[in-house]
């Protein structure tokens, strides 16, 4: 499998080298160095020189390396090193070169505990925190007891949960959150559409509970079902492995002891049906060679009774931009030089995020566009003159923001059950976050003044034909 495991900075020093075999040298670090951190042509995360091959991940400004000299699975190894960041990230936060210099210590403990001879073993952050933490820990005959549970939740058959959890008050709170994917031509077709999905969990529940948790009656994954309008189709699934997968395949039921704590439930991704939440309609005009006008209106396509936060909208200008005078009904807009935009936001005293539910204020004071609502921006841009005359490139327009209680890719879940032998009462919180940054882009046309000629880029309307 693994026979070597190492953690590069940006300018290609080791950080953390650990080799599980002997048909690796340390100096195998330098090959890696040489032949992909100094060389701005390799882009594959898979390099292979000879008999040995190279698995690398990005994480900031480091290189997570796995090297192997046998006919390893790709995907095994790729899960393992994204594993191992989810693991440093719940230790120390974020993963970064400080980090890793400040952690080193616990880092090799860590990649001694999860790997053995080069097989991934034990990677629940959780299990892994019981034994390997940051604190003295005192000997004593409760050290003693504290090692025989561990043993026994390690090698048992939910080994990402201890047993004795207990909680004054039993809760659980269940997280959709979806990132929208948007490519609209200036002719408004969608060129591409997609979801990236994935359900969040917090569970705080006394001793061992099985959950239950149900999602869409109409939920295609196989690609030969496919073909109803309403229903939700989803292209792949990826499940935490507390989930038995027989009953979800039946009736799309989710049956799983949860961990305790935090952690990801599913992952999913879905291309069709998807249901865009906003509609921008942009309009360009390029008045002669000293002036842009600008027409931008973006309409909500949701009930009445929800609301996109945190909306900010970027419109490209052109290099040559001096100065552009904005016009909006609704929020601010301003231009950014540095950037080559007009950011037009709602301004908002703080910005959605998930917080525990007690902390959502009952009155919120965000600045939002309205379900069914219409807002504009308009503008107009001054040009400098210029020697020679550039075609502008016409960057699309990018659009984030964030809508509470509403999925794109149309996932609900129909219940969230809690059984436990002790059959506790318990309290369960489900909510929907869909979101957009810096993935949700219209391109846009434009059209050219030049005193009575009206030429439209793409089409000749006028009665000579102009080369740009």
């Amino acid at each position: 499998m693994i026979s070597g495991f190492f953690i590069f900075n940006q300018k290609g020093e080791v950080l953390i080298s650990r080799l599980y075999r002997t048909d690796l040298k340390r100096s195998i670090a330098d090959v890696f160095r040489i032949q992909v951190v100094s060389n701005s042509d390799v882009r594959s995360p898979i390099i292979t020189l000879g008999s040995t091959s190279f698995f690398h991940v990005r994480a900031n400004n480091l290189y997570i390396v796995a090297v192997t000299k046998c006919n390893a699975n790709a995907a095994l190894v790729f899960e393992f090193c994204y594993r191992f960041i989810t693991i440093a990230k719940s230790y120390f936060g974020k993963v970064d070169e400080e980090a890793v210099k400040n952690n080193f210590v616990l880092i090799y403990e860590l990649i001694d505990e999860i790997i053995d001879f080069g097989y991934p073993q034990n990677s629940e952050a959780d299990t892994l925190k019981t034994y390997i933490t940051t604190e003295s820990v005192v000997s004593s005959s409760i050290a003693a007891e504290e090692s025989s549970k561990i043993t026994t939740q390690a090698t048992g058959s939910t080994n990402w949960r201890r047993g004795d959890v207990k909680y004054k008050k039993n809760e659980a709170f269940v997280d959709v959150v979806e990132t929208v994917n948007l490519s609209m031509s200036a002719k408004g077709t969608i060129l591409r559409a997609d979801v990236d999905g994935h359900i969040m969990m917090r569970a705080y529940l006394s001793g061992t509970p099985e959950c239950k948790f149900g999602l869409n009656d109409k939920l295609v994954i196989d690609k030969s079902e496919r073909g109803a309008s309403d229903a939700v189709e989803l292209d792949d699934c990826r499940f935490h492995q507390c989930v038995r997968l027989d009953e979800f395949d039946s009736d799309r039921t989710i049956s799983f002891v949860p961990p305790d704590g935090e952690f990801e439930l599913m992952r999913y991704r879905s291309t069709t049906n998807v249901k865009l939440p906003l509609k921008v309609m942009p309009t360009v005009t390029e008045i002669g060679t000293t002036q842009v006008s600008y027409v931008v209106t973006v309409k909500t396509n949701f009930n009445n009774k929800l609301s996109a936060t945190n909306v900010v909208v970027r419109i490209p200008t052109p290099l040559n931009t001096t100065s552009v005078d904005c016009k909006v009904a609704l929020g601010k807009a301003k231009y950014v030089p540095a950037e080559n935009v007009v950011v037009w936001k709602q301004v908002s005293s703080f910005a959605v995020s998930l917080l525990p539910y007690s902390c959502v204020p009952p009155v919120t004071r965000i600045p939002r566009i309205q379900g069914g609502q219409e807002v504009t921006f308009s503008g107009t841009a001054q040009l400098t003159s210029t020697t020679h005359r550039q075609v502008w490139a016409r960057p699309p327009i990018d659009v984030d923001f964030q809508v509470l209680m509403f999925t794109a890719s149309g996932l609900i879940v129909r219940f969230l059950k809690v059984f436990e032998k002790s059959n506790y009462h318990s309290v369960k919180w489900v909510r929907y976050l869909t979101k957009a940054s810096g993935t949700y882009q219209i391109r846009v046309s434009g059209r050219l003044f030049f005193n009575q000629y009206h030429v439209e880029y793409g089409w000749l309307t006028s009665h000579f034909l102009m080369k740009f």
